[in-house]
């Protein structure tokens, strides 16, 4: 029982554009004002300053021919556009980062949800950077030590780069404020909660339920909560968030659990019959 409490490289080793609209990848956007991405001399700049990042590739200065042919961490079909790329090392993991001027920017991201920012963004105003894990790390993609790298990667940019406006990560469609995101990673990389908000989302349902968006690229499954539990929006939500926190913690949930919401009321967790959802309702 539970109980709560308070894209690619080619055979040159360039990078090619992509479409990065893959839900289920582990790509995550830097927004930057149009016009604004850094060049790769602005990236060496950052890492001057920096203790724990450092460059690992740098095809500007390595012309050795790349003998993996084929795909990043996402497995995104490249086009023939090639980008400007860099490969960034973090406390032993290799991230990609991809779209540097003046180079082609990576498309625009799909976006459906916005957290602390007044707008969704869009591909008019902004251009994106796309950091996703080097492709020896394509097997661990999804392992909490690689994703909490490269979030914390993002983090640091984001510390850095006065231009870097917002997140956006592809499993939620979501958009991050810069210093939302700032706080809520730092907050969980030293073991606080899950940034539930951002990474995952909630949508209404054509029932008045309310279901996760983004739950399934951390465990496999989202979340549902039914109605009438999921009349109020903002006391579902919070109920959510709370569920993400255990949920990401303890993984999928494979038999019926009974709960106690904060409030106090008695709930019940149950798998859908397909596994791909947790449903949610009052005892």
């Amino acid at each position: 029982m539970w109980f709560f409490g308070s894209a690619g490289r080619d055979t040159r080793g360039a990078w090619t554009i992509s479409t990065f609209q893959h839900a289920d990848a582990a790509e995550l956007h830097l927004l930057f004002s149009k016009g604004k991405r850094p060049d790769r001399d602005a990236i060496r700049a950052y890492i001057a300053q920096q203790q724990t990042v450092a460059i690992g590739t740098d095809p500007a200065q390595d012309t050795t021919p790349n003998p993996q042919a084929g795909f990043g961490a996402s497995g995104v079909q490249p086009q023939t556009t090639a980008l400007v790329w860099i490969e960034l090392l973090r406390e032993g993991l290799s991230f990609d980062l991809h779209g540097l001027a003046p180079g082609a920017a990576p498309a625009f991201p799909a976006i459906r949800h916005r957290f602390d920012l007044p707008l969704i963004p869009a591909a008019e105003a902004y251009d994106s950077l796309v950091i996703v894990p080097g492709p020896h790390l394509a097997a661990g993609a999804r392992s909490l030590p690689v994703l909490k790298g490269m979030l914390g990667l993002a983090r640091d940019l984001t510390q850095h780069f006065d231009d870097l406006v917002a997140v956006a990560w592809a499993p939620s469609c979501s958009a991050i404020g810069r210093r939302f995101f700032e706080s809520v990673i730092t907050a969980w990389l030293d073991g606080g909660p899950f940034p539930a908000l951002g990474l995952t989302a909630f949508e209404p349902a054509s029932d008045d339920a309310l279901q996760s968006l983004g739950l399934d690229f951390w465990i496999g499954q989202e979340l549902r909560i039914e109605a009438p539990l999921s009349a109020d929006r903002v006391a579902a939500t919070r109920l959510g968030i709370r569920l993400f926190n255990q949920l990401v913690i303890v993984g999928a949930l494979q038999e019926s659990e009974r709960i106690t919401a904060p409030d106090g009321t008695r709930l019940v967790m149950h798998p859908s019959r397909d596994r791909k959802l947790i449903r949610v309702w009052r005892e």
